[in-house]
């Protein structure tokens, strides 16, 4: 079984579910392959302000029964559509071989909880750098974070989100053996998806066994 989580690294509601999505890892460590991609957030989703971006926060932090409400502080207001180093650095991290959560939480955490400005790329790199504990140099990373490469895995990604045609980060798409497929796009609660990958772990394990005891089918 196959779970792709789509992501983007300054979105607050994927600041919220990455517990859950750790979570998820744990529980289904050697039965289920977990990967993560990021769906780059169109220039209109941004927010316009601090003022509206802590209505946001607030909000949120509210809706999830938060101990904290993590703060704007970190965040300039972009021109349309240009406020990448985020994500593009933790691309680059990836395709340098540091594949994990650690560069892209660590860089969120810093936004949300520290104030650090992520949209800054020697920010954003610093903080990889440190996430990554001597995996990662800087002046490959940079060379990274702003090659042709990295902004075409981007795009990628990003449409094959789009092509999910749903709208919200995070969004989870889980796929078995069988080819059952089910798609939350905006959840960030752990419940729901529990149940529907024990489903469809089940259903793909009783699958098997039938065919362990019956072969395949007739012509």
């Amino acid at each position: 079984m196959q779970v792709t989580y789509y992501l983007e690294v300054t979105s607050s509601w994927c600041f919220w579910a990455e517990p859950v999505w750790a979570d998820l890892k744990r529980r289904y460590a050697g039965r289920v392959a977990f990967d993560w991609k990021i769906a780059k957030m169109n220039p209109a989703d941004f927010p316009t302000s601090h003022r509206q971006y802590d209505w946001f926060l607030r909000r949120s932090a509210a809706i999830t029964g938060a101990d904290f409400v993590p703060s704007s502080a970190y965040y300039d207001v972009p021109a349309p559509g240009a406020y990448p180093a985020a994500s593009a650095v933790a691309e680059g991290a990836r395709s340098l071989g540091v594949t994990g959560d650690e560069v892209r939480c660590a860089l969120s955490d810093a936004a949300y909880r520290n104030g650090r400005k992520i949209g800054h790329l020697e920010v954003a790199i610093e903080i990889a750098v440190a996430a990554a504990n001597g995996r990662l140099d800087p002046l490959p990373l940079r060379e990274r974070a702003l090659s042709a490469d990295v902004a075409a895995r981007l795009d990628a990604t990003t449409a094959e989100f789009r092509a999910l045609q749903v709208t919200q980060r995070p969004t989870f798409v889980l796929e078995n053996s069988i080819g059952d497929k089910a798609v939350f796009s905006g959840v960030i609660r752990a419940e729901p998806l529990v149940a529907a990958m024990d489903a469809m772990l089940t259903d793909a394990a009783a699958y098997a066994a039938y065919r362990e005891s019956f072969g395949v089918p007739p012509p």
